[in-house]
């Protein structure tokens, strides 16, 4: 198994006495996208500037290419680490103009006009050289940026909210972008974002972070279908928790029945746990004999999001396809078809668990935004 280009030991770092992030451990392969995710002042973006070298280390290392290259009491220069950034602004020089900007960091490099122009054509600017960055769009500054981060080839990009100044649509067009570029260069990146679409789109590795602490490092499929913990499994997507009892390692009973699934968990027969169930594992079923009434629905364009109540008041939520369109009082068949068993000892009341709000219903789970 090849060396990995990044690696995070124990790292501890922060400002002054107070320390942001703690014990945190990571690593990234060459060719591949992580990113840091979670909400406001959880310590990604203090963990980027580490990385970077722009913020000293407590405790722990930052070895980059077997390099160490931060460790209490040591930190090699921003400029020596072979690391590029594109920052939230852009940072672009406005005097220059767009080939220059993306020549500014190899203007002594004997081929930096066959360069630059390889770079402005991977980023579809070649035909804006020579316009200055007050003469472009928010997306097409974006991608300069890129392309001058790009260009003297560095071992590790790092990206800090690089989509946060631009509208939804353009946002979401971008992020594959960015992602299909850094591919064709085989480039290794990591990526800051509070924005849990924008962290799939991009990343092949995505680290959920709370309090300063590493939740989850994983692939944006395990994340949503393998959460470690309460936290990843409420910040990653949309779902809810219901009340069940482990009868086996394997199985749960439910009032939705017996919920059984592609993980063995060790505690006592008998415990009650929550299950986390996502819209998607409550599917429509015509000829079940289990039974739940329409109480609300949001169309979606290629599906529809109905909100369920059971015979027994708890409620719950599912996406059925938008051609069956029912209305709220219908009575409609449903099972479960959650095939990734996810459960995590009890907590609290079941109403907590179920994240009722005020007026009685299930509140989704945000989208880690």
């Amino acid at each position: 198994m090849s060396q990995p280009l990044l690696q995070l030991r124990g790292l501890s770092c922060g400002y002054q006495a107070h320390t942001v992030v703690e014990d945190l451990h990571l690593h990234l392969k060459a060719g591949d996208i992580g990113c840091l995710l979670g909400p406001s002042g959880c310590g990604k973006t203090t963990t980027l500037r580490a990385i970077a070298g722009f913020e000293p280390v407590l405790e722990g290392e930052i070895e980059l290419a077997g390099q160490v290259i931060s460790r209490a009491g040591f930190t090699l220069a921003p400029e020596k680490r072979r690391i590029g950034m594109v920052f939230q602004d852009y940072a672009l020089f406005p005097h220059l103009s767009v080939a220059d900007n993306v020549a500014f960091g190899i203007r002594k490099h004997p081929e930096v006009e066959r360069l630059t122009r390889e770079l402005l054509a991977l980023v579809k600017l070649d035909h804006l050289s020579r316009r200055y960055p007050h003469e472009l769009s928010g997306g097409q500054q974006q991608r300069v940026a890129l392309a001058r981060a790009l260009a003297p080839e560095p071992q590790l990009l790092l990206l800090d909210e690089p989509f946060s100044n631009l509208d939804g649509e353009l946002r979401r067009r971008l992020s594959h972008e960015v992602r299909d570029i850094l591919k064709a260069r085989g480039t290794s990146a990591i990526l800051v974002t509070h924005d849990q679409e924008e962290a799939f789109a991009v990343s092949d590795h995505v680290g959920v972070f709370r309090n300063g602490h590493l939740e989850q490092w994983d692939t944006p499929f395990n994340l949503y279908h393998e959460p470690l913990t309460p936290f990843v499994a409420s910040f990653i997507g949309q779902g809810y928790f219901i009340r069940g009892q482990l009868l086996s390692p394997e199985v749960v009973q439910t009032e939705l029945g017996a919920i059984r699934g592609n993980r063995a968990y060790t505690w006592a027969q008998g415990s009650a746990v929550d299950v986390l169930l996502r819209p998607d594992d409550i599917v429509p079923d015509e000829g079940s004999e289990l039974k739940a009434r329409i109480i609300g629905k949001t169309f979606l364009g290629a599906a529809t999001l109905y909100r369920l109540q059971l015979p027994t008041g708890t409620q719950l939520e599912s996406i059925f396809p938008s051609h069956d369109d029912h209305l709220p009082g219908d009575e409609v068949g449903i099972r479960v078809a959650a095939d990734h068993l996810v459960a995590f000892p009890a907590q609290g009341s079941v109403a907590a668990q179920l994240h009722l709000n005020d007026s009685g219903g299930v509140r989704r789970f945000s989208s880690g935004s």
